[in-house]
Order: C-alpha cells, then structure tokens, then sequence
C-alpha cells in the first residue's frame, strides 16, 4: 500500500501525480497525465479504483482507471454535463457521480457503470440558484445538499464585484436505486448573514455538517435530523482575531479520525486547523502560511500531512500536522503547474 497525491493544473491541462513517504511526508513526482479541456475538479470512486475529473474550458466530465501499482491514469469514459461542473462526488455507494453547476445554477446525477466509467445519461438534473458549489450526500446516502455562495464572481484573483448571491443551502433527498433527486421539505435553508456556503463535509460519526463559509470566512455546523434536514449548531471564524484584510474560504477537511478540521483562507493565505470535540464543537488551533491563494488542499488518508495549492503561484505546500493539537509544521514545497485547483490524496495497492 502507498499514498498518492494528485494535483489538477488548470491552465496547463495535465494532472501531476506524486509518491508520498509514509514517514517523512515527502512527495516524489511519478508521473503527469495530459488531462485537456482545464482539469480542475477531481474525485475517487470509494473503491479507489477510478479517477474523475471535471473540466473548466470545455462542459466535460472524464473518468480514468487508477493504475494501483504506479497510480497512471488511463481515461475509460466521458461525458458532457448541463454546464461546466463546479464540484464532482460519488455516492456513497460509487454507483452514481453527483456535480454542481456555479455558473448554471444546477446539480446533476450520473449513472456509473460497473467499472465505474461515466457516459450515460444524467438519472437527475435540478435547477437551483446561480453559485451551486458542491454536492455530497450525508453518511445515510438518503439526502443530498447544494451550497451556494453569497456573491458570485467575487474571485480573490481579481478585484470585487459583489454581485449578490443565494446565499443558501438546497436540501434533497436522494434515491440510491435510481440516483434520483427530489426536493426535501423544507426546500432550502437560507442563511442570516452574507456568509456563503462553499463546500462542507460530514462529521466521520456524528450526525453533523460543516460548510465552510466563502465570504463569512467561517465554518457553521448543523445537526442533521432523521429527515435530512438541517438546524443550525455552530459558527467559528476561520482567522485570527483583528484581521480585517480581504479573505475567502475555500475547501473543508476532516481528519480521518474526526478529531481535527482543516480550511484554507484565500487572501491571508493560510490553513486554519481546529480541534474538535466528542459533541462535534470546534476551537481554533493553528494558522499556517501558505501559498498565496490557497484555493485546494488536502490532507492525506493518515491525517499527519497536510498539501496545499497556491493558485496564483503552482507550488504546492506540504505540512506536519500534529493529531491532538492541530499544530502544522511547513516540510517543503513542489511546483505543480499553473493554476493547480484541486488536490487529492488517496492510499493505493491495498
């Protein structure tokens, strides 16, 4: 078995594929896979087994069988989404691919084929609101959710344009036969402040949500009930007390033991960690600079090693973390390629 980190560049249209040092964290290229159309969303089949990868220049999703010696990629389908995606997840199953859709306001289920290759048809395509950034469904694999931001084109990259977003988050309920989608009741769950929700992930065994907030520069938790639907449990800033300048949230991270959370800040170019407790509660616990623009991240299946990606500069930091307090200590960086946009770290050869 050996960890592998997979990075996306945009602009340069390939997907750099790194060795890991159990011990040490240290990456060692392996290889890079020409990946066109601007690869920048990608994510696994639970089996580990298949690559997807979403493209930015052209509405294309691709999936790539994982070479489980070497981690070479090797396409084995493609298929042409209602827009360009924005965030790609299996269910918890892998038998269905499920994406959001930021500029066209929608979220989207594909079916997957048994070697887990995408090509046939959406089972579900529902429009939602402008700023659709992800999609995931909770650890029942019954409900489904659709953040969307609280201003759209509001890039850290280029100046403010505050166009007034949904500010909102869709709940559905998911069929896990037929991959369909249908609206829970209540449809959506609006929020009380311009925070945008971006992207969230579930707590490993408690039945809680955490989104990271894109302009709250925040993480809220909520409760999630046996109907799916969402109360509200917590919110904690994401930077240091007095920072006033202009920030963004990106990804969101749980350790594989549930005990730390991890989110990048994009303008004070940091990683916050949080420890979390046994009821799902945060307190803050490190700020580590990294690269400008950390729009992608990861920590990898052991949860001792943090990677982030600078956006604007193609380096990707590498981190320590420490497991009971969040500390993180800087290992190095490795150009990766311009505009590097998702990050993803995986175990291979088991």
């Amino acid at each position: 078995m050996a960890t592998y980190v997979y990075v996306a560049a945009q602009d340069d249209n390939k997907v750099s594929i790194f060795t890991m040092d159990e011990a040490s964290g240290a990456l060692t290229i392996a290889g890079e896979e020409a990946v066109s159309g601007g690869p920048s969303l990608l994510a696994i089949s639970p089996d580990r087994q298949t690559l997807y990868a979403g493209h930015r220049e052209v509405p294309e999703i691709t999936s790539h069988s994982i070479n489980q010696q070497t981690g070479e990629l090797t396409q084995t389908g493609s298929v042409t989404p209602p827009g360009q995606p924005s965030y790609l997840a299996t269910d918890r199953t892998g038998r269905f691919l499920l994406s959001s859709y930021y500029a066209d306001g929608k979220a989207a289920v594909h079916p997957l084929g048994a070697d887990g290759s995408v090509g046939g048809a959406a089972t579900s395509v529902v429009d939602t609101d402008t700023g659709a950034h992800a999609m995931l469904t909770d650890r029942s694999n019954r409900f489904a959710y659709v953040p969307h931001i609280a201003r759209v084109q509001d890039n850290v990259l280029e100046p403010p344009k505050n166009i007034p977003g949904p500010n909102i988050i869709y709940q559905f309920r998911f069929d896990p036969g037929t991959g369909a989608l249908t609206a829970n009741e209540p449809a959506t769950l609006d929020q009380d402040d311009m925070i945008g929700p971006r992207h969230f992930t579930f707590h490993p065994s408690l039945d809680l949500v955490y989104f990271s907030n894109e302009q709250g520069c925040s993480v809220s938790s909520y409760q999630i009930d046996g109907e799916g639907r969402l109360t509200p449990f917590e919110t904690v800033s994401t930077l240091p007390a007095g920072v006033s300048e202009r920030n963004t949230c990106s990804q969101i991270q749980f350790s594989p033991d549930g005990n730390l959370l991890c989110v990048p800040n994009r303008g004070h170019n940091s990683i916050a960690s949080f420890t979390v407790d046994a009821e799902g509660r945060l307190t803050p616990a490190d700020h580590a600079a990294t690269e400008p623009v950390p729009s992608a991240f990861s920590l990898d299946p052991s949860g001792r090693f943090v990677f982030a990606a600078g956006s604007a500069t193609g380096q990707l930091a590498a981190y320590g973390i420490d497991g009971a307090t969040g500390q993180m200590t800087p290992l190095g960086t490795y150009a990766v390629g311009e505009r590097p946009m998702w990050v993803l770290t995986t175990t291979l050869g088991e």
